[in-house]
């Protein structure tokens, strides 16, 4: 498996290599012709010249000229190059290689060659000369004309060996397959240091996520530095991820703690009692008294089963579907929930003040799940209102949203329990020692259902009076 370093080295690489190859090939090819260019046109000067000079001599006498010779060899020693001069038949009758007797006089050119140098004016060629040189050339010829625009005497023909040329790019090459080397290890060194710190954040991030899954819940990735962006991204989306996962954990373990406290008394109680009917310890006159309490506290769990299951429902769908909606009066709904609480209330002999507009109020919505936050609002309302206490019921219209509230009076919520009301299994009694009728589930399945529905709801709590608000859409 390859790992983040080889992948990044092997790329820059392989690309650096490339480049350097194309650097490489395109400054020689440059090099070349820049060379080439410059020799051409130094023997180009040099034949113009040698033309002139044989010219100059040919009209005191003839091209083979002694003095003519000497200076064929100063001039061939100056330019590092070697001239060779022939008559009109392309017989040699000069050669710059050496002041005595040189072994190129008397041997002859191909005619058609002399022909076409005299009738173009000049020739340039990169080659061997055949029976002179053996090595290849760069090779230019001109006309060796009579003073004054004459006829032709011959031509001259002046070159060089390519190795001149040669030995400057291997030079070259070689200065440049050392900065290569040099520029390749010098990156290997770079590359090395950023693959190692661009990948040490990653290496950072899969030991938090081995890890938190491992059970190490508080396993963060902790970047030090200056890393790229996407890294940072990466880094902060994990921990915010590592931090949900952690909040939901801590909430599973405390549901289930929670649950587990709520059921244990119960199904103690109902085993207690079973079991003392069963083996006689409860008189026969007492088992209907005890039955009784096993019965509503068998009651009483499928309560909690029943609003756990609407819970895990709601939450499920992620929203209420709109073909699960229609159109219903507020007013009416609130009307038949509040009448439902008519023996308590009397029981109670509470004061009910009901504050609702005398024309209907439409919302577009679940009406069997409204009707269950109406039903346990005002049930909470009921048994926490004070013996002749007031309990109230308001709807009012605000803009789009309809606004509906239910209150009690009695003793308020201390500021620090307030954000914590709509918890699960959340309850003001601690010991639990009251309200045994409750499981602290009511006020979570109010929220759940209005939040479903994609509204708000709050409370508030002081001067003896806690209420409850929740909106709904307003249909006009």
């Amino acid at each position: 498996m390859k790992t983040t370093f080889s992948r990044t080295f092997s790329t820059a690489a392989i690309i650096l290599m490339l480049a350097l190859v194309l650097v490489g090939t395109s400054f020689q090819a440059l090099v070349k012709d820049y060379l080439t260019d410059t020799t051409m046109d130094g023997l180009q000067k040099n034949a113009a010249a040698v033309s002139n000079l044989a010219s100059a001599y040919h009209a005191d006498g003839s091209l083979n000229n002694r003095q003519l010779l000497v200076n064929l060899d100063v001039i061939s020693q100056v330019s590092n190059a070697d001239t060779i001069i022939c008559n009109a038949n392309g017989r040699i009758i000069l050669c710059s290689d050496t002041l005595e007797g040189c072994s190129h006089q008397g041997l002859h050119f191909n005619r058609e060659y002399v022909d076409k140098v005299i009738k173009n004016g000049g020739d340039t060629a990169i080659g061997t000369i055949r029976d002179l040189y053996s090595e290849s050339r760069y090779v230019v010829a001109a006309p060796i004309l009579e003073p004054n625009g004459g006829s032709a005497l011959g031509i001259v023909i002046v070159s060089r060996p390519l190795d001149s040329t040669t030995v400057v790019l291997d030079k070259i090459s070689n200065i440049f397959s050392l900065v290569a080397v040099l520029v390749i290890f010098l990156a290997f060194i770079a590359m090395t240091f950023f693959a190692r710190y661009q990948s040490n954040p990653l290496k950072e991030l899969a030991n938090a996520a081995r890890s938190f899954g491992h059970g190490d819940l508080d396993a963060r990735v902790k970047l030090e530095g200056d890393h790229p962006e996407e890294v940072e991204d990466l880094a902060l989306a994990f921990n915010n991820m590592a931090m949900e996962l952690q909040k939901s954990e801590y909430q599973r373990q405390e549901f289930v703690a929670n649950v587990s406290h709520e059921l244990k008394t119960p199904m103690t109680t109902i085993s207690g009692y079973i079991d003392g009917i069963l083996d006689g310890t409860i008189p026969q006159h007492r088992q209907r008294y005890y039955l009784q309490i096993v019965s509503d506290e068998t009651k009483r769990l499928s309560r909690l089963v029943r609003s756990m299951l609407d819970i895990s429902r709601l939450q499920d769908q992620s929203g209420i579907p709109e073909e699960k909606k229609h159109q219903f009066d507020l007013e009416e709904a609130a009307g038949q929930v509040l009448i439902t609480f008519e023996q308590k209330i009397n029981a109670k002999k509470l004061e009910v003040d009901v504050d609702m507009p005398e024309h209907p109020v439409y919302t577009f919505a679940n009406q069997d799940y409204v009707t269950q936050v109406l039903y346990n609002l005002l049930d909470n309302a009921v048994k926490f209102c004070p013996q002749e206490g007031t309990l109230g019921l308001k709807i009012k219209e605000g803009g789009s949203k309809a606004y509906i509230s239910v209150s009690n009076s009695g003793d308020t919520i201390p500021p620090e329990e307030l954000p914590l009301v709509f918890d699960r299994f959340h309850k003001l009694d601690k010991s639990r020692s009251q309200n045994r009728d409750g499981w602290g589930l009511g006020l979570y399945i109010v929220k759940t259902i209005v939040c479903s529905h994609g509204e708000n709801i709050s409370v508030t709590s002081r001067d003896g009076k806690t209420e409850f608000t929740f909106t709904m859409p307003l249909v006009n």
